[in-house]
C-alpha cells in the first residue's frame, strides 16, 4: 500500500511553522503513544532547529503501557523531555506547563539578567493530524477553544491560546509529510485512525494489524474473537472471525469487509486491550 496524502493546508502550514519559530521558546511535540516514530512528522527536527522540545506521548490510555514507558526512555535518550499523557480525561497535563518552564528557563534568566519583567513563555504545539492537538490544546485552557473530531485535518490555522498566565501556545494544523517512504510507517498510521479511512483498503490495513497481533498480542485475538487457535493463514483468520461474528453473506461467504471494518475500529477503542504497534528496542539499537 503506498499512501500519499499532502493537501495544500498542510504545505502552508509547514511554511507558517517555519516563519513563526523566531517567536517561539518551547516546541510541544505531540505523538500517538501506540506508534510514537511512526505519528512523528520526519521533517520536525529539521523544521525546529534547536528549539528546546517536549515530547508529549498520547493516548497512553490505549497503548501498551510497559513499551510506552520504554519510550519515554527512548526520547529522553535523544536529549528531549517528555511526558506520558491522555488528553482525553487530563492524566499527566498537568505537569505541562511546568516542564515548559524549566525547558523556557534560560529564556527567561537572559531577560531578567537584562533587567526585563519575563512574559509568558510561548509555545508551539505540533502534530501530525488526529492525534489529539485539540482535545488537549481545550483541557490546557479549560475551555473549547480548538475544534475538535475524530477524522484527521480539522485544524485549517494558526491560532494562540492563553494557558493561565504564564503560558501561550501557538495551535498549528496537523503536518503530515508528502509521501511514506516506509510501507510500514503507512499502515501503522493507518491502524490507528492517523489517515483518513476514505484513501484506505481497510482489508489490507486490517491484515497488517492481524499479523502484528499474532505474533505480539495473540490471546487478545483469541479472547476478543472466541477463538480457541489462530489460524496462520490471515484468510482463514478472516474467517474465523467472520464466523464467530455471524457476517456472512447469502451464500455463505464471509463478509470480508465488515471483519476488516470491525477488528480495526474495535482496535482504535481499546476493545482488545493496550496496544502498541512499535517497539522501542529495534530503535534503540539504531540510534
Amino acid at each position: 500500500m503506498t499512501i500519499q496524502w499532502f493537501p495544500g493546508h498542510m504545505a502552508k502550514a509547514r511554511r507558517e511553522v517555519t516563519e513563526q519559530l523566531k517567536m517561539i521558546d518551547v516546541v510541544i511535540e505531540l505523538v500517538d503513544a501506540r506508534i510514537p516514530l511512526s505519528s512523528r512528522n520526519p521533517m520536525i527536527d529539521k523544521i525546529v532547529e534547536h528549539k528546546p522540545r517536549l515530547i508529549l506521548l498520547n493516548k497512553a490510555d490505549l497503548s501498551d503501557e510497559h513499551l510506552t514507558k520504554e519510550w519515554k526512555k527512548y526520547f529522553e535518550q535523544l536529549g528531549h523531555a517528555v511526558l506520558i499523557i491522555n488528553s482525553q480525561n487530563g492524566k499527566g497535563t498537568e505537569k505541562i506547563q511546568q516542564v515548559c518552564q524549566q525547558l523556557a528557563s534560560p529564556m527567561i534568566e537572559k531577560m531578567k539578567a537584562k533587567g526585563m519583567k519575563p512574559r509568558a513563555i510561548r509555545a508551539m504545539i505540533l502534530g501530525i493530524p488526529n492525534v489529539g492537538k485539540s482535545t488537549l490544546i481545550n483541557r490546557l485552557a479549560s475551555k473549547r477553544t480548538a475544534q475538535v473530531g475524530d477524522r484527521p485535518g480539522i485544524t485549517k490555522r494558526q491560532q494562540w491560546i492563553k494557558v493561565g498566565k504564564q503560558l501561550e501556545l501557538l495551535d498549528t494544523p496537523g503536518i503530515l509529510w508528502p509521501k511514506f517512504e516506509d510501507k510500514e510507517t503507512g499502515f501503522r498510521l493507518a491502524v490507528t485512525g492517523a489517515i483518513k479511512d476514505e484513501i484506505l483498503d481497510f482489508q489490507d490495513v486490517a491484515l497488517f494489524a492481524l499479523t502484528y497481533l499474532k505474533q505480539y498480542y495473540p490471546n487478545r485475538l483469541k479472547e476478543r474473537y472466541k477463538l480457541t487457535e489462530l489460524a496462520d493463514d490471515n484468510v482463514e483468520l478472516f474467517d474465523q472471525i467472520g464466523k464467530n461474528r455471524g457476517f456472512i453473506m447469502s451464500g455463505g461467504y464471509i463478509d470480508y469487509d465488515k471483519v476488516a471494518e470491525t477488528i480495526l475500529r474495535e482496535l482504535r477503542s481499546g476493545l482488545l486491550g493496550r496496544l502498541s504497534f512499535e517497539i522501542p528496542e529495534k530503535n534503540l539499537k539504531q540510534t
